[in-house]
């Protein structure tokens, strides 16, 4: 094999409570991570040389970048060199909360292994995947999952959601940093790990109830996202929220039509996907 194109999709959280702080710096957390069908699209090739060609330019003046901090991670590993060209087709918004560099990352990892025919234990691709980011593991086997600890102690769930998911990134940059530096930890008041085997029909009752602790800060300090949830469930949004440490706002409609006349709203200003 001398090339594999791989599909890195993106997530979304349901639900996001930060519980409490870490002794290592980081924060212990309870959230839902749930697949969404929008991919990046990655290319991998054997070369004679390491080469990230892509059609965002942020990521190509980015040396630092976690596709290739993936590899540099396996080749420290297995102590030789992975020359590849890698042709990244970037579709997920960047710095969006949905997880897009974290999934690149995964789908590097498992091309890499897939493409050279390398030979590594679960445990330490798991290992080797937190320590590029605390949601790398999650997309190394992208299912329904909660999670907990940094978001790598991950526990497949029975929870699916067949109705349309309306997403919404209006471009707005929050500093995941700085997300962590305002949020208040607290124990959350609402389990998560409750909606295991949950019932679609009774989606209205969670909002409300499963929440997104980023949500109070990240909405006084730019007030056009809160705008956005307000709007969709103005638009007949069942439920809303903010994913990850933001910008992006989700909505889950009761059918296409609905999510189809709410996107109308928004698609001209900002970047839409109706997830089905």
């Amino acid at each position: 094999m001398e090339s594999i194109i791989i599909n890195s999709p993106c997530k979304i959280n349901f639900g996001l409570n930060i519980v409490s702080k870490r002794s290592d710096g980081f924060h212990n957390i309870e959230t839902i991570f749930y697949p969404i069908n929008l991919f990046d699209k990655i290319q991998i090739t054997k070369s004679a040389n390491k080469k990230l060609i892509t059609n965002n330019s942020l990521l190509n003046s980015e040396k630092d970048n976690l596709i290739l901090r993936a590899i540099s991670a396996l080749e420290e590993i297995f102590n030789t060199e992975f020359n590849v060209e890698i042709n990244l087709e970037k579709n997920i918004p960047m710095g969006a909360g949905l997880g897009g560099g974290s999934s690149n990352a995964a789908a590097t990892l498992k091309a890499i292994i897939k493409l050279f025919n390398l030979n590594i234990a679960n445990a330490e691709l798991k290992t080797t995947a937190l320590k590029l980011g605390s949601d790398v593991p999650f997309f190394l086997n992208p299912l329904p999952s909660f999670a907990v600890s940094r978001g790598e102690e991950l526990t497949p769930i029975n929870f699916n959601i067949s109705k349309p998911i309306l997403i919404i990134n209006p471009g707005v940059h929050i500093s995941t940093k700085w997300a962590y530096e305002n949020i208040v930890p607290k124990a959350p008041d609402f389990r998560l790990s409750d909606l295991n085997n949950f019932d679609e029909k009774d989606l209205n009752s969670l909002a409300g109830k499963v929440k997104n602790d980023f949500e109070e800060k990240c909405f006084s300090a730019h007030p056009l996202l809160k705008e956005i949830k307000d709007e969709l469930y103005k638009s007949g949004a069942q439920f809303s929220l903010m994913t990850g440490s933001g910008s992006t706002i989700f909505g889950i409609f009761q059918n296409i039509g609905s999510a189809k006349r709410a996107e109308i709203l928004f698609k001209e200003r900002f970047f839409t996907f109706i997830n089905l």
